[in-house]
């Protein structure tokens, strides 16, 4: 792995004071914040300071346009099953296998520390994926289930109305549907 930047060495709330600048600055004037770093005693250049803006305006542009793709999505196709979440986690969690995989076959030249503070970190992430996968597909079990039940109660008043043996199966098809 290669050495640390030298803001990532800084402490937190230096680090927050330099990215809430950067983002008040829109991304520019690296001498200016450089200059205000010397007299709070930290010496840091302004390409460092630009690389770790560029860092940030890609990692804030990428959340920006994810947001809009996913609003975009959620207001043209509706997904009542949750559908579009099952697919994130299981893209997620062969995302993290894949690095994982990764990392174990990384040379045994670098930092141990790092390396395992990597593996918890990825160990906790995907006990957080487990975890709501496993509360995904309960939440499906659950409407398919109340479904079931509605198109149950739906079928018994039908019949009681006197409704055809066609206009009962077609009420079911459609309830049973929404949660197919």
């Amino acid at each position: 792995m290669g050495t640390r930047s030298k803001i990532s060495k800084l402490p937190e709330d230096v680090r927050r004071w330099i990215e809430a600048a950067l983002i008040e600055n829109n991304f520019s004037e690296y001498q200016k914040l450089a200059a205000m770093l010397r007299e709070r005693g930290y010496s840091i250049s302004k390409s460092a300071l630009h690389n770790h803006g560029q860092q940030m305006e890609e990692k804030l542009s990428a959340i920006r346009a994810s947001t809009e793709a996913a609003r975009v999505l959620v207001e043209s196709a509706p997904d009542d099953q949750d559908a579009r979440s099952e697919a994130i986690i299981s893209l997620v969690q062969t995302e993290l296998f894949n690095a994982i995989f990764s990392l174990q076959k990384a040379q045994a030249t670098e930092d141990i520390g790092e390396r395992i503070e990597t593996l918890s970190a990825a160990a906790k992430n995907i006990a957080t994926l487990a975890r709501a996968s496993i509360n995904q597909k309960k939440y499906r079990g659950e409407v398919q289930e109340r479904a079931r039940a509605a198109a149950e109660k739906a079928e018994t008043l039908a019949v009681k109305g006197g409704m055809s043996t066609e206009t009962v199966a077609e009420i079911r098809r459609a309830i049973l549907g929404i949660a197919a």
